[in-house]
């Protein structure tokens, strides 16, 4: 058994185009899919919809599972991020004290500023023989291990 911190995250998108949140705080900021944290007793998929809602005004459908990002915080906690993407919704973007969406074409990624690791979990969106992203301690940094 071991402690963890449970959340997700979701790329919704329309063809090319891409739901982005230029997100705002102290602990991850830049350019980032929406998502956030599974509240205790509910469901992974209520869970991304819930906080697709909240984060972006948009109401997702069938969110597929396509992947995991993990790593372990300071006080020993696995912290997982369960990657979900759909191309169901309806509603009209809002901004959230998270921070401002909006609709932006997936090969422009590269070229805005990304928030801390989506690079990586691009490749996971884009490529079906990736999974898992799973950083681990390496000396004062992190080794990022794809599977």
């Amino acid at each position: 058994m071991e402690k963890t911190i449970l959340t997700n995250m979701c790329l919704v998108f329309d063809g090319d185009r891409v739901v982005v949140q230029d997100r705002v705080g102290d602990n991850w900021t830049g350019i980032a899919f929406p998502g956030g944290h599974v509240e205790e007793g509910e469901s992974f998929t209520d869970a991304v919809i819930r906080e697709i809602y909240e984060e972006t005004g948009l109401t997702i459908k069938h969110p597929k599972l396509c992947g995991i990002k993990n790593w372990f915080c300071d006080d020993g906690a696995r912290y997982i991020v369960f990657l979900y993407k759909t191309d169901e919704f309806s509603g009209e973007l809002k901004d959230s004290c998270e921070g401002r969406v909006f609709w932006t074409e997936m090969s422009k990624l590269p070229e805005m500023n990304l928030a801390s690791g989506m690079p990586e979990l691009i490749d996971i969106y884009t490529d079906e023989n990736i999974s898992e992203l799973l950083y681990v301690r390496d000396g004062d940094g992190h080794r990022v291990i794809i599977k």
